[in-house]
């Protein structure tokens, strides 16, 4: 793995900086507090997103909301982006996992889930968590550290890193697998079963001969059974084929006694149709006398119009018009006899003018007495005549109005009786019709009841061919056959109850024979797994210690490699020795070896790097099988000065150092910086981290 680009916003001191890497010697270079090892710890964040030791808090810029980290990195020739960030949610601060992505090229394989980017990340490099902490991230003050730890604090550690403590923990593990397995055996060899198996089997053998001698007194049994069964059947069939009988001459007397009553009802129903025919006969007979009568009434009106010369076969509106007739006769007499009656009262006052007029009212002419007379006994006669006239005008008008009463009485009398007689007539229909529809009904209600009279008569001959006692009979003899039958059954499932109860001990103890056999096969596979587990064990405990041992040799090697390469042809050469603690020892001249707590600072921080970078090398190839192609070293120069040239030696030591395809050390120091390929000066200008390539 080597990183390309770190690009960080709101991290720290840093708004938005943009640090470019390169292959070979990384140097981040600057003063106390300008923001260098925020790089590595943002570095950190985005590749396994927990803050190392520190919360979130450590990271994000004060004030910030929010903050983002973006690795951009290259492995086997394909380059990846990963970016994760942070924000601030009320007084908390936590990821934003939204921010979360991991890019192939320009493919998105894994995002929002921490644990699908962990997976994609140690699948693409190798790296995980703990491994990038321990080998590939030196931070500050932690290079000497494993040289510093009490020899088994270190050789517990490492054993972890190399995976030997995994034999450890598993012969540990064993010990309770051990200890349970022959807990279980001793269970085992305490078991009633297993201890009593020989009286198990004796008493298996001794229900197993009684059974047989049960079984053969079933068969015996069941033979007598099915005997009694079927004599049982026999009756009982019988029996049920009597009862059936029983129940059909039960069905006939109820036949028999509905048809009764079915008789009964007719009867009554004739005899009330009988009444109700000459009830009907009678109402017919009145309502023709009635039309006998009001039909003579007609013709008596008939024959007086017909007396006043008025046709009476005519409907009733023209005989209606006939009484007007009269009406207007009557009127033009009456209006005859008021004309006579005016002239006449007329001519009496003229002739009491004539006494007091000289002259004519008409023609003026004078008048004697002679014609006074005259014109006077004229108008008394005309007077007589038309008293006589008015007479008998008044006569004409009485026989006319007597004429008209007779005629009006005939007609109302008409107008009257003509609807009545309509409505007699359909009443006489209805009435007869009513009567032929009883005398209908009532024939044949008669023939109904000639019917039921011949099916009672029957049913009452099907009813007297049932004897009772046979049925009686057949009933003891089922009860007897039953009792018989129910005794042999009783008595057949007790001995099935003792067969099925001598079954059931039996299976079970034949379970429990089985079980102790089980058991016993368990005992002998308990012993071999014990055997096997403590030969397991003892080989987890024999083979840690050469693993060790080979792990020790390959480390010194390692180490060795490492510090001939750091050391150079021109510096003194260091022989290095390593332990079964994993101590490093320094051989020298001499022979003599010396710890590294007795080198100087130069010769520990050059025996602690190489350490680190051997370990490094090795850890990678056992967990990843590749080495170690990245290093992040945060200010490795800590008790190195400058007086005595160890700062120049290191950094040029590690210069030299190809091993390594991506070195990126953080200093303070210039000299050191001095021999980095590529250094990366890191300024801080009012709060904010600046970035600056210099070479």
């Amino acid at each position: 793995m080597k990183i390309e680009v770190v690009q960080l916003e709101n991290i720290r001191s840093h708004v938005k900086s943009t640090v470019p890497f390169a292959r070979g010697f990384n140097c981040l270079v600057g003063g106390l507090g300008c923001g260098k090892s925020s790089i590595l710890y943002a570095i950190d964040f985005a590749l396994f997103g927990d803050p190392v030791g520190r919360s979130y808090e450590y990271l994000l810029r004060d004030g910030a909301e929010s903050g983002k980290v973006t690795v951009q990195f290259t492995q086997n020739g394909k380059s990846y982006k990963l970016t994760r960030g942070i924000k601030r949610r009320g007084k908390g601060i936590s990821q934003d996992f939204d921010e979360l992505k991991l890019f192939e090229e320009e493919t998105l394989i894994a995002s929002i889930k921490s644990d699908a980017v962990a997976e994609q990340l140690k699948a693409i490099t190798g790296l995980e968590k703990e491994l990038f902490r321990e080998i590939v991230w030196v931070r500050q003050e932690h290079l000497k550290e494993l040289l510093d730890a009490p020899p088994r604090e270190r050789q517990k550690r490492l054993d972890e890193l190399f995976g030997l403590s995994d034999y450890e923990t598993a012969w540990s593990n064993l010990a309770g697998y051990q200890k349970e397995y022959e807990g279980e055996k001793k269970a085992y060899e305490r078991d009633p079963d297993i201890v009593g198996i020989e009286k198990l089997s004796m008493e298996y053998t001794s229900l197993a001969e009684e059974f047989t001698r049960l079984e053969i007194e079933l068969q015996t049994m069941s033979r007598r059974l099915e005997e009694a069964k079927n004599t049982f059947e026999e009756a009982d069939l019988k029996l049920k084929k009597l009862e059936e009988l029983k129940v059909s001459i039960d069905e006939l007397k109820r036949k028999e006694a509905k048809l009764q009553a079915s008789l009964a009802s007719i009867e009554d129903s004739s005899a009330s149709l009988a009444e109700k025919i000459e009830g009907k006969k009678a109402i017919v007979e009145n309502l023709k006398q009635r039309l006998t009568t009001m039909e003579t009434q007609i013709q008596s009106c008939m024959e007086k119009l017909k007396e006043i010369q008025i046709p009476p076969d005519q409907p009733i509106e023209m005989l209606r018009r006939h009484l007007l007739t009269f009406d207007d006769q009557i009127a033009s007499l009456k209006a005859e006899q008021e004309a006579a009656l005016r002239n006449m009262q007329a001519d009496q006052k003229r002739l009491s003018s004539l006494s007091t007029e000289n002259r004519c009212p008409l023609c003026l002419q004078p008048l004697n007495n002679e014609y006074k007379t005259s014109l006077a006994q004229r108008i008394q006669e005309e007077n007589q005549e038309r008293q006589k006239t008015i007479s008998q005008l008044q006569k004409d008008i009485e026989e006319l109005q007597q004429i008209k009463e007779k005629a009006s009485s005939a007609i109302s009398n008409l107008q009257s009786l003509i609807p009545r007689i309509e409505d007699l007539k359909s009443r006489i229909s209805d009435e007869s019709k009513a009567l032929a529809e009883l005398s209908k009904e009532f024939n044949e209600k008669q023939s109904l009841e000639n019917e039921l009279r011949s099916q009672l008569e029957k049913v009452r001959m099907e009813i007297a061919r049932f004897d009772v006692s046979e049925l009686e009979t057949a009933k003891r003899n089922r009860d007897q056959a039953f009792q018989r039958y129910y005794s042999l059954k009783s008595e057949l499932q007790t001995m099935e109850n003792r067969k099925d109860d001598f079954a059931r001990r039996l299976e079970d103890i034949k379970k429990r024979i089985d079980q102790a056999q089980e058991k016993l096969e368990s005992v002998e596979k308990l012993n071999r797994i014990i055997s096997i587990v403590g030969s397991i064990r003892d080989a987890y405990r024999s083979i840690q210690p050469k693993l060790r041992s080979e792990f020790v040799k390959v480390l010194k090697n390692f180490v060795q490699q490492i510090l001939d390469n750091l050391v150079g042809e021109e510096g003194s050469p260091i022989n290095v020795i390593i332990d079964e603690m994993y101590t490093p020892y320094v051989l020298s001249e001499t022979g003599t070896e010396r710890e590294a707590s007795h080198l100087s600072g130069g010769e520990r921080t050059l025996i602690a790097f190489a350490y680190r970078l051997g370990l490094g090398q090795l850890i990678m190839q056992s967990k990843t099988g590749h080495g170690l192609s990245m290093l992040l070293l945060d200010e490795p120069t800590e008790s190195l000065g400058r007086e005595d040239g160890s700062i120049d030696r290191l950094a040029e030591a590690i210069s030299r150092f190809k091993a390594i395809e991506q070195i990126i050390a953080v200093t303070h120091s210039e000299a050191f910086a001095e021999k980095a390929e590529h250094v990366i000066r890191v300024e801080k200008e009012a709060g904010e981290s600046r970035i600056f390539i210099e070479k």
